[in-house]
């Protein structure tokens, strides 16, 4: 984590995708048919968190545009070997858990303890008492729809304000029911379209006014690359240039599928705010 000479917190949140049908396929831990290799999981966190992730964001179910929702039974059966090797073979990492279902809150919370619960639901009452009730860091992300149509949901009179009215309702829910700490997420790829992406990453900063850290999730994102005739596989660099503006709007947690590209964008940042005593350590060479 980096702290810059205003204060803020600039973290690093890696992918941990325990699906096999996320649209990247460099984030799935699961093999093809569903199958959980314990090894392989471990392997993948240690390079994580030796690259510099302060978050580990713990997926089971697929929120990719057009994609159908796994059951719950299914999503928890994905997560929970997950949780129990994280408790067992690193207990205190950072962990975030992907999920809408209040249900998987309250049964990671019994194997892992206190985490983040990222919902990309945009919230529910649910969510919000439970959330509360176990007094759990919450993700609030803006979209609209489910994933299987949200891409047809994107008539917004004005992006921007739309988005702000949303959070409005968010500060509103979370006072309501005792959610102190909220992450604010305005839900890029999400109910979105390409243009409409751009104009809120170009305006990012518009959302300092909630008081909130902002979450930037565009790693290989398809308004990346799609105006570059390019794929998912080929959308890094795109994505470092895109986390480095993110930065400069005042994003304050970086959700990414490469942690150490992450970890230079956020130096690359501190160097060029003058801020180089904040600068995370250089990483060692078999990191890079």
């Amino acid at each position: 984590m980096m702290v810059d000479k205003l204060g803020r917190k600039i973290s690093i949140m890696g992918i941990v995708n325990l699906t096999d049908d996320s649209f990247y396929a460099g984030s799935r831990v699961l093999s093809e048919g569903g199958v959980f290799d314990p090894d392989h999981f471990l392997d993948v966190v240690s390079v994580m968190i030796s690259e510099g992730a302060d978050i580990l964001d713990l997926g089971a179910c697929s929120t990719r545009p057009g994609s159908d929702s796994v059951g719950e039974d299914i999503e928890w059966a994905r997560l929970e070997p997950a949780l129990r090797l994280l408790a067992a073979e690193r207990p205190g990492v950072g962990i975030s858990i992907d999920t809408f279902r209040p249900g998987i809150v309250s049964r990671s919370y019994d194997i892992v303890g206190p985490f983040i619960v990222n919902d990309v639901s945009g919230g529910s009452e649910a969510m919000w008492k439970t959330v509360g009730e176990l007094g759990l860091e919450y993700v609030a992300m803006h979209t609209r729809g489910t994933p299987k149509d949200m891409q047809n949901l994107t008539d917004y009179e004005d992006i921007v304000r739309d988005v702000k009215s949303f959070f409005l309702d968010i500060a509103m829910s979370a006072d309501r029911f005792g959610v102190n700490n909220w992450i604010l997420d305005p839900g890029f790829g999400f109910a979105k379209t390409v243009g409409q992406n751009w104009t809120l990453l170009r305006e990012l900063s518009e959302f300092k006014e909630f008081g909130r850290p902002i979450l930037a999730g565009l790693s290989r994102k398809s308004f990346l690359y799609k105006p570059l005739g390019i794929t998912p596989t080929e959308a890094l660099p795109a994505t470092c240039a895109a986390n480095l503006l993110a930065l400069q709007n005042g994003a304050s947690i970086l959700r990414v599928h490469d942690i150490a590209p992450a970890r230079q964008t956020v130096s690359v940042f501190a160097h060029f705010a003058g801020d180089v005593a904040s600068a995370p350590e250089p990483m060692p060479p078999s990191a890079l």
